[in-house]
């Protein structure tokens, strides 16, 4: 038993890091914070704002890639005018993008 202890405390000691070294995790943990993170919280707050200025008129994409008009807005939902005489009830959050305005009309012509 006593020749395993003294391998263990056979071992070299490690010469001491330069301060590089020893704060080079914390710069890695820095960067993937500004690659990953900030980001992400852009993109939460720029959809934050886009729902929210979710209006009637206004013409959006849902997630699913649906090109329409908002006829009604409520807290949870959107009512979406994507054809004469169609609408569809989506979740407000699949709203996706916002839409310059002559969109929907630019494609409702085209299909005639």
């Amino acid at each position: 038993m006593s020749f395993f202890l003294a391998d263990a405390f056979a071992e070299a000691a490690t010469p001491p890091q330069s301060p590089f070294e020893m704060a080079l995790p914390f710069l890695i943990l820095v960067a993937f914070f500004f690659l990953f993170v900030v980001p992400q919280w852009r993109r939460g707050r720029e959809q934050k704002k886009l729902l929210e200025s979710l209006a009637k008129g206004a013409e959006v994409v849902t997630s699913g890639g649906i090109l329409g008009r908002i006829v009604d807005v409520d807290d949870n939902f959107v009512l979406l005018e994507v054809n004469e005489d169609v609408q569809i009830n989506v979740q407000k959050h699949s709203v996706t993008h916002l839409m310059p305005k002559g969109t929907y009309k630019a494609r409702k012509r085209s299909e005639k």
